[in-house]
């Protein structure tokens, strides 16, 4: 199975991320940007949602399994690479031609409730899974840019809480500060409700566009002028 695949419905494309806690590494990133490319190509896609086969996880972030030996080996090159062009699957995310919704189906922890905070909208399923920043306790940093896209998804004092605690946090709590637009009953409902919702947009591609620059200008400069300090060797995105 491949690690992403996508199909339309409608006008609609569905992303199906489909390898297990779908972990970001190399692979992973270019099978998303592979995949992006496809659905710009495809004028009819007018939305894009985000959703995964696992039944347990939406997305757990950076691949540790991976990055670990990288770290032994202080491949700091191949580390800042990888890092830059992940860089690339939030800034499509979150400056797509199109709205992007995350039916968020399970767990979403770390780099993985970061690609959900990129997205335009949210839903979550109810009954199984959390959203977390455990980066305070695997002394992982968030870069500039980082900061700010999730800052537009949820208010800031309970971002804070969030990033300083590392705790769980379930669909209803994330409800209540409308982080998510709907807490739904299982997962099938979830990806329904997400797909219905994206259903709902017709807009036209240039004048959204354009939206975007303006609204995320000051995500996109930070990702361009102040994050590369930080992703460029010699890394500083860890501490010990």
């Amino acid at each position: 199975m491949a690690i992403v695949e996508w199909k339309k419905d409608e006008t609609v494309a569905i992303l199906t991320m489909n390898n297990g806690e779908n972990r970001h590494n190399p692979d992973w990133s270019e099978a998303m940007m592979t995949a992006f490319d496809e659905m710009v190509a495809d004028e009819e896609v007018k939305s894009l949602v985000i959703t995964s086969s696992d039944p347990k996880n939406w997305n757990l972030g950076v691949d540790l399994a991976w990055m670990g030996p990288m770290m032994e080996k202080n491949d700091l090159e191949g580390i800042s690479k990888w890092l830059i062009r992940n860089n690339d699957v939030f800034r499509f995310v979150l400056m797509a031609p199109f709205p992007t919704i995350a039916a968020i189906t399970g767990h979403a922890f770390g780099n993985g409730a970061m690609l959900a905070c990129a997205c335009d909208f949210r839903f979550m399923r109810k009954d199984r899974g959390y959203m977390c920043f455990p980066e305070v306790d695997i002394h992982i940093q968030f870069t500039p840019s980082m900061i700010e896209w999730v800052r537009k998804a949820m208010p800031y004092h309970f971002f804070l809480d969030m990033k300083w605690s590392g705790r769980r946090v379930g669909a209803e709590e994330l409800a209540q500060h409308n982080i998510i637009r709907k807490a739904c009953d299982g997962p099938e409902e979830t990806l329904q409700e997400a797909i219905a919702y994206a259903k709902t947009f017709n807009k036209p591609r240039q004048t959204l566009v354009e939206m975007k620059k303006r609204t995320f200008k000051h995500i996109t400069d930070k990702m361009e002028n102040e994050d590369m300090k930080y992703l460029k060797p010699p890394v500083f995105m860890f501490t010990p």
